[in-house]
């Protein structure tokens, strides 16, 4: 008995050496806790972006930084997250630079609008041809925080509706949710076009106070349930041909990281966007047999429904370029980038 007794004693002084010994970050605390605000309720955009990246920095940074990721709501009305980031309110969020389109146009240039290059040409424009520097430059200046891409799309559904939408006169007094440039292009469309956060559209889809809805990839607008209580869907998505969501950050909180810390960071933020971006693109592949399965009929836009939307949006953007000093900067460089793509399919793509 006294043996194991002894024997037992040395156990438990071993094993208090071990957690003695053991490394720090197993035990310390958090040295930055982190709100979150997001923009969603749920689906893709929380899992593989918000909640993706708050588990990826924990990770990076051996939990010297923990991030508390939030509803839409929990801490500033919807579309209003980016706001309370510059205030103070939240340390972070994940929203869509687009939403705050009213204050600044530019905006839709870095979330993505009808006028915009596919979702390959906007990451290579991004990561490799300056439009990171582009988008933290107009953030600091214009909204006065720290920002960074977080998660991005394919292109967009165009619709889930409750009308069949195949040319540009099916558009006419259409009562359509969207946002972004989107909103004003449709209304010169002659579309009845309205804004509002993502958790309402659903119900103002079902009780027919609106016709349609855009909102995700055609992956993303399952877990939305728009196929329950629509008939009709429309794609490609010409009003979205890419969509690259933003980690917004709080300066204070930002200035309170190491440099290394930082640049752990910017590099959640991007591993986050390049694996969405893949998850969402395989998924999207399946998500048309779904809604097949679920009754659904799907529409494909005409080419040249597809090519004077385009052109329309270019149209659109020349004109904004012409009285927003930084919408031409980002505009300019944007339409470089994707005449330097111009050819791209001949050595990109095989034609068997």
């Amino acid at each position: 008995m006294r043996r194991s007794l002894g024997l037992s004693l040395a156990a438990v002084g071993l094993t208090a050496g071990l957690l003695l010994a053991a490394p720090a970050t197993f035990v310390q605390a958090a040295e930055h806790n982190w709100k979150l605000q997001t923009e969603w309720g749920g689906g893709p955009l929380m899992d593989l972006g918000a909640k993706a990246f708050a588990e990826r920095i924990k990770l990076l940074t051996d939990g010297r930084i923990e991030v508390q990721v939030l509803p839409v709501g929990t801490l500033s009305k919807g579309l209003e997250s980016r706001t309370a980031v510059a205030n103070g309110v939240a340390e972070a969020c994940h929203t869509w630079i687009g939403y705050d389109w009213g204050k600044d146009k530019t905006t839709v240039l870095f979330g993505g609008f009808s006028g915009s290059m596919d979702s390959e040409r906007m990451l290579h424009w991004i990561y490799e041809g300056g439009g990171l520097e582009l988008w933290r430059q107009f953030n600091e200046e214009k909204f006065n925080i720290i920002s960074m891409p977080l998660f991005t799309r394919t292109a967009e559904a165009f619709l889930h509706s409750r009308k069949p939408v195949r040319t540009m006169d099916d558009l006419k007094g259409l009562k359509l949710r969207t946002a972004g440039a989107w909103l004003e292009i449709s209304r010169s469309l002659g579309a009845a076009s309205v804004t509002t956060p993502g958790p309402e559209t659903y119900p103002m889809l079902e009780r027919g106070a609106i016709d349609a809805t855009e909102w995700g990839t055609l992956y993303e607008n399952i877990s939305m349930g728009f196929h329950k209580i629509a008939k009709y869907v429309i794609i490609p998505g010409v009003h979205q041909p890419s969509a690259p969501f933003e980690l917004c950050v709080n300066k204070a909180a930002w200035g309170k990281l190491s440099d290394k810390d930082k640049k752990f960071v910017e590099m959640a933020a991007k591993q986050v966007t390049l694996e969405s971006w893949m998850r969402v693109g395989a998924e999207d592949a399946k998500a048309l047999k779904f809604f097949r399965e679920q009754g659904n009929e799907i529409i494909e836009l005409s080419p040249e429904v597809q090519k004077a939307t385009k052109d329309m949006s270019v149209k659109w953007a020349e004109e904004q370029a012409a009285t927003n000093p930084w919408f031409k900067k980002v505009w300019e460089s944007q339409r470089a980038f994707e005449a330097l793509w111009a050819n791209a399919s001949s050595y990109r793509n095989t034609r068997y």
